[in-house]
This record gives structure tokens, C-alpha cells and sequence, in this order.
């Protein structure tokens, strides 16, 4: 709102001169010596033709005496008039009252086909040269802030979810604790509620842990510490990390990665978004079946690029749920995943390093079949890494991870 202020100060400042010259002008002066025409209008009208912010100029009849193209963009006219209510009454405040006022509005749906959007506008009096003492015409300056408010309402739904969540852990801990305490003359009975304290402690943890990975993949340096990676080391080392959940679960897990292909980004964030895929598969998955996690260089493109699958053979994902999969604390199954300790960021955190190492990532899914997810990479060149980086992997790509085996 302070750039916009100072802009329309400018703004008004500029036009009241502009529109003084103008006048002064078109008055007779006799003996005026002729002078070349200054380039300052036209310079002044290509300024504010380039500037992102909509500039409408009406005069006290509410007349249109000047708009740029982002005001026609913004679908705040209709011809030559201005066709928001809002807006209409915000310019004959400034002319009654003489003075800049601003206002956040929302237009109505259905403008240009937009959705509706959110503005905030600024409406500077500009005086008439005749008559000083009141106003001629007014400046709009309108910002639109659709995305801000559509960030804003994100950060509140946010704080809401990470509070629902962040309560179920700590009041069970608060139960189980008091039923511990009940139960202090019962070994077996406190055995029993120290284990599900310990439980909900671990589940605790893991969302404290993930929400501070998500906090620093959303910050400033999103990408810290970012050097040449080998595909193959990343999905070695994820597979190492899952290996006790996979033998808990008698899940097989096999990788394939060429040792030829690399990217460029930090190292411990793209295990981490493969580590979150495979634990992700795992979960979904019946004992006994398999989850393959392979690197490829991408065929067709322009662009090369190293895709990262890892698929599972389990219960698949609805149609309806696969574009929601990647929202925070969205859960296919809500009560599956409380059960097995899920916190619904481990998607959300595999988009985010995805989309801070360039690329992308996309599901596919048929219910009862299982799924696929692919991590899309820029790929870079083998010729392009130093000789020796990176160290030797610690086992050979395509050799298993680990076969599961039935207690």
C-alpha cells in the first residue's frame, strides 16, 4: 500500500502538471517565442502505459480521461466508463472530501472470465488548474492483491491444520499420562499405556521434524548448499533409510539408477523426497509385493531431464484424489494413515524439492493396481562433473535393497 501511496503521488503530481502545461497551452500567448515540443508527456504516457499497477483517470463528471492497459486488464471498465460500484463511489468520496483515501474491494465474478479478484485502491485528487481550490479530476491506482489474499487465506488454513494436528498427539499423551498414573499399582497396564505414549511421541516428533523440513524448503534459501548429485547415489542411500520399515513390512524393494546420470541441487533434500515416495509406498502396500525405485533420462523432450519413479503394487489412489495428493495434510485415507503414523506432509515436502531443484513431480494411480510417482529433473551432463565427485556408491545400483521376509 506504501508503494502505491508513493506512486500515486508521483502519479499525481506528474498529471496535475501535465494537465497544467495542457491548459497554459491551449490558452493564446501572443508574444510566446516558439519552442521545440517537450518529449516529457509522451515520456510520462509510455511510463504509465509500462507500469503493472492500473492508473484510470476520471474527471468530476466521471468521464474516462485516462487508463492504462492494466486497468483494461483488470476488468474494471465497460467501454469508456467505470463499471465497478465500488470504485465509482470511492472517486466521488475523494471529490467531496478533497482529499487521497484508499480501499481494499473485491470485483464481482465473471469479469473478462476471471474469477473474482481483490484490489486495492488508491484515489488521489488532482486539482483543477482553473479553479485551485477544487478537485478537477481523480487518479485511481489500482494493485490487484488476489494473490496475496489467496496466500494469506493458505497461511490460515495452514496454522488451523498444523494446530489440529499438533493437538491429537499431545492430548493423547496428556490421557495416556493420566491413565499411567491411574494405573501405577498394574505393571501390565502401565507397559501398555507407556508404549502408546511412546507411539504418540514418535508421531510427535515426526511432525515437528517435517514441518521444520517444509519451513526451510519454503524459506529464503530454499536450496541451500546445492552441488552435483548422483542420481543413483540419492536413491542407494533412500533405499538404505527404508530398509527397516520394508523388512518390517515383508515389502521387496529393488532399485535401478544408470551411475551416468546427475543433477544439480543439495544432496539431503533430494533423499529426502525420495525416502518420503518409498516409505509412502510401502505404507499402501500389502506384505509380499514389491516396490521399484529406477532412474531414467526422460525421452521426447526438448530439454533433457532425469525422471525418478518409484511405484508400488498396492491399493492405488481414486481419480478424484490424485490432484489433492500434494496438499498439506491431505490424506486419501485419514484413519489408514493415523494408524501407521502419517502426518500428511510427506507428499507436500516431495513437491517442494521438486520445485526448488526446477522440476516437478506427478502421480499415476489405478485403485486396486497401485501407483507410480515420478520426480521430473533437469539433467546434467556427465561431462560437466569433476572427476572426482562424487565418491563410489556403497553398493551397485542395480543390486536389490532388501527382500522382506514373513516373521
Amino acid at each position: 500500500m506504501l508503494v502505491i501511496c508513493a506512486v500515486g503521488v508521483a502519479l499525481a503530481g506528474g498529471l496535475a502538471i501535465g494537465y497544467l502545461v495542457a491548459v497554459r497551452r491551449r490558452a493564446p500567448v501572443a508574444a510566446a517565442p516558439k519552442r521545440p515540443a517537450s518529449p516529457v508527456p509522451a515520456l510520462s504516457a509510455a511510463v504509465i502505459d509500462a507500469l503493472g499497477t492500473g492508473v484510470v483517470v476520471l474527471d468530476r463528471d466521471e468521464r474516462l480521461r485516462l487508463v492504462n492497459p492494466a486497468a483494461r486488464r483488470m476488468g474494471v471498465l465497460s467501454g469508456d466508463r467505470l463499471d465497478v460500484p465500488d470504485l465509482v463511489e470511492l472517486t466521488r468520496t475523494v471529490i467531496r472530501e478533497t482529499r487521497s483515501t484508499h480501499a481494499e474491494i473485491r470485483l464481482p465474478a465473471g469479469r473478462l472470465g476471471r474469477e473474482p479478484i481483490a484490489v486495492a485502491a488508491a484515489a488521489i485528487p488532482l486539482r483543477d488548474p482553473v479553479q485551485p481550490a477544487r478537485v478537477g479530476s481523480v487518479a485511481l491506482l489500482i494493485e490487484d492483491v488476489t494473490e496475496a489474499h489467496r496466500l494469506e487465506a493458505v497461511r490460515r488454513d495452514f496454522v488451523a491444520n498444523v494446530s489440529h494436528e499438533l493437538k491429537t498427539p499431545v492430548g493423547a499423551l496428556t490421557l495416556l499420562a493420566e491413565a499411567v498414573q491411574d494405573a501405577a499399582d498394574d505393571p501390565e497396564a502401565v507397559a501398555r499405556f507407556a508404549k502408546s505414549m511412546q507411539r504418540e511421541g514418535t508421531r510427535l516428533g515426526q511432525l515437528v521434524g517435517e514441518l521444520i523440513d517444509l519451513s526451510r524448503l519454503q524459506g529464503a534459501d530454499p536450496l541451500p548448499g546445492s552441488n552435483l548429485v548422483q542420481v543413483a547415489r540419492v536413491i542407494a542411500e533412500a533405499c538404505d533409510r527404508a530398509r527397516l520399515v520394508a523388512e518390517r513390512r515383508a515389502i521387496t524393494v529393488v532399485r535401478r539408477a544408470p551411475a551416468d546420470l546427475w543433477v544439480r541441487g543439495n544432496e539431503n533434500q533430494l533423499v529426502t523426497a525420495v525416502r518420503n515416495l518409498i516409505d509412502n509406498a510401502i505404507t499402501y502396500s500389502p506384505p509380499d509385493t514389491r516396490v521399484a525405485v529406477h532412474a531414467r533420462v526422460a525421452d521426447g523432450d526438448d530439454d533433457a531431464a532425469v525422471e525418478i519413479s518409484v511405484s508400488d503394487q498396492g491399493i492405488g489412489i481414486a481419480e478424484a484424489d490424485q490432484a489433492r495428493v500434494f496438499e498439506r495434510f491431505y490424506r486419501v485415507d485419514p484413519a489408514r494413515s493415523r494408524s501407521t503414523g502419517g502426518t500428511g506432509l510427506g507428499l507436500a515436502i516431495v513437491k517442494h524439492v521438486a520445485t526448488n531443484h526446477g522440476g516437478d513431480v506427478s502421480v499415476w494411480s489405478s485403485e486396486g493396481e497401485g501407483s507410480t510417482f515420478t520426480v521430473r529433473l533437469p539433467l546434467v551432463h556427465p561431462d560437466t562433473a569433476s572427476s572426482s565427485w562424487p565418491p563410489p556408491l556403497p553398493a551397485p545400483a542395480a543390486a536389490p535393497m532388501v527382500r522382506g521376509s514373513v516373521p
